[in-house]
């Protein structure tokens, strides 16, 4: 199937948006880009990677672009409204596939806005953190946490270091730890690592 562009409705407006439907979709996946602020989008490599990656493991994706970031409505708003985007995208996708497992990726600071929308949503069955931005942001909300959640992290991240990563996941449960060796923090040769990583828990 295409891809379709489209927008949703967001909290704040119309949010720009990148689907790709899938016919007995195993799971519908919504992907959530990096910081706005050092030019993160929808189309970042990596989001497209761990899209193309679900994608073809047979699931439907939604990727997005946060408010005030390309033709979507709104401003920047320190997080609390981002993860009011993702959770607006959580709702759009669930109601064209209810009854299929709802999954939520994220990217760096895209971890960061989807997991609070994914900790919100009962109806989240699994989520994936690829390179969360741990030394950033606040992730306590996720201390309680139980459901399934697979973080990839490269070794040699040069924005979010390992070592962060690696104790911020102690803290939590059924957290499955993928380190990628010698990986910097947008993969840019190891991205066949990480999409296997992002895939491993699930196939």
């Amino acid at each position: 199937m295409q891809h379709q562009r489209l927008f949703i409705d967001g909290s704040v407006g119309r949010l720009q948006a990148l689907y790709r439907p899938a016919e007995d979709a195993r799971a519908v996946v919504v992907v959530c880009h990096p910081h706005p602020g050092f030019g993160g989008t929808m189309q970042n490599k990596v989001v497209y990677w761990m899209a193309r990656a679900f994608e073809d493991a047979g699931c439907a994706v939604l990727r997005f672009n946060f408010r005030g970031v390309g033709q979507s409505a709104g401003a920047w708003d320190e997080g609390r409204g981002e993860a009011d985007d993702a959770a607006a995208a959580l709702d759009w996708l669930n109601m064209r596939y209810q009854g299929v497992p709802l999954w939520l990726a994220g990217f760096s600071f895209g971890c960061f806005a989807g997991l609070q929308a994914a900790h919100r949503d009962a109806r989240v069955e699994r989520m994936f953190a690829v390179a969360p931005a741990v030394n950033l942001w606040d992730f306590s909300f996720m201390e309680e946490e139980k459901r399934p959640l697979t973080v990839i992290a490269g070794t040699a991240d040069e924005i979010v270091p390992y070592v962060a990563v690696a104790a911020a996941s102690k803290l939590l449960k059924n957290v499955h730890l993928h380190a990628i060796k010698d990986a910097g923090h947008f993969f840019p040769a190891h991205r066949q690592a990480m999409v296997k990583a992002l895939l491993s828990d699930v196939q």
